[in-house]
């Protein structure tokens, strides 16, 4: 059995984290959906700055939203957009018969919003007012974003909270998702709003790559994985959720993202393997996805006890690092990982645009 049929066996959901507008002209989308069992997608703008610089099939809308006045900012989130919508219909097959489970697409709110609360708000109400129904916004879990995150859910809007780094972290944004839903319980408004909590795994085993033993290398992540995966099941079993479940709201399902092996001398199928969880999320680049198909082995599911994380802890504190603050650093470094990224991609198309000018 290909690793893909035995996480979807499992019961957990591949998603592709990767988009382009070659691979919904080619077919490529369409051969993961029917072949290797992707069941949604995310993006990012890293992903979309590639996907851009990449080749000529972003011009045409380029030089016409050029023509139009736009600047380069509306200019991505038009190419995007279009990229997304139609991706989103490739998946709404799925998102119906799993009952809006599953089949989502996600957008990112510009990263320069991190820190900004009511214009996250503004721009995650606008790009779902533009967006086809199975398309999550994604609002990072930053202490600004939170506030926009249970804003939003309140408003009926679909969030993929991104940038989570911690078992903390995840944890106060399901509860920003929370107090949303029970705002809308307080108002009579219908419960289920879909939205799922996306922990970021490899950026920590990057971190501490050269700071501990050969045998440490790239088990960090794996542990901090496992711990947030015992936390939140613990919380879906909790008085609150459960109370909100039985009014009828909607689980929002853990995400494991950055499940790309960026060490070339770890196995290419490391996370995928050890984050084998059913009713969870993992999202992966397409080198991942072809290599879980072609050789990854899923063992079995991913203890719900935490495994062996307090060790593995403890173990790199012994080293001198602060896991316990380690997940602020990180996130705190994404973000501004992500704004490069968005300057960037501004660039791109500012140049490209001048490019189809001249």
């Amino acid at each position: 059995m290909k690793g893909t049929d035995a996480l979807r066996e499992l019961g957990q959901s591949i998603w592709l984290d990767n988009i382009t507008r070659a691979m919904l002209d080619d077919g490529t989308e369409q051969r993961y959906i029917d072949e290797l069992s992707v069941t949604g997608q995310t993006s990012n703008p890293t992903i979309f700055d590639k996907a851009i610089s990449g080749g000529n099939d972003y011009d045409e809308q380029i030089a016409e939203l050029r023509e139009a006045g736009k600047e380069a900012e509306e200019i991505f989130f038009e190419l995007a957009l279009t990229d997304l919508n139609r991706a989103a219909k490739m998946f709404a097959s799925i998102h119906k018969s799993t009952d809006h489970v599953d089949g989502w697409v996600s957008l990112e709110v510009s990263p320069t919003l991190a820190y900004d609360t009511e214009a996250t708000i503004k721009q995650a109400a606008d790009l779902h007012s533009r967006a086809d129904e199975n398309v999550f916004i994604k609002i990072p879990g930053t202490p600004e974003g939170l506030p926009a995150i249970e804003e939003s859910i309140y408003a009926g809007v679909p969030i993929n909270v991104t940038l989570l780094l911690s078992t903390d972290q995840l944890l106060a944004a399901a509860d920003a998702y929370m107090k949303g839903i029970e705002r809308r319980f307080s108002d009579g408004l219908d419960p289920k709003v879909p939205s799922v909590l996306s922990l970021f795994i490899s950026r920590w085993d990057v971190k501490v790559h050269d700071d501990v033993p050969k045998e440490m290398q790239n088990t960090l992540g794996v542990a901090v994985g496992q711990a947030t995966y015992k936390a939140w099941l613990e919380l879906l079993e909790s008085d609150r959720w459960q109370g909100l479940a039985d009014q009828g709201a909607m689980v929002q399902r853990l995400l494991f993202a950055s499940t790309g092996t960026k060490d070339p001398e770890a196995s290419d199928t490391l996370y995928v393997e050890a984050f084998a969880a059913p009713d969870t999320i993992n999202t992966m680049p397409d080198k991942t996805l072809l290599a879980l198909a072609d050789h990854g082995e899923i063992k079995g599911a991913m203890p719900t006890d935490g495994g062996d994380s307090e060790q593995v802890f403890q173990a790199h504190r012994d080293q001198d690092i602060d896991v316990d603050s380690l997940g602020e650093v990180l996130q705190k470094e994404g973000a501004d990982a992500f704004v490069k990224s968005w300057k960037e991609l501004l660039k791109t198309i500012e140049s490209e645009s001048a490019r189809l000018a001249a």
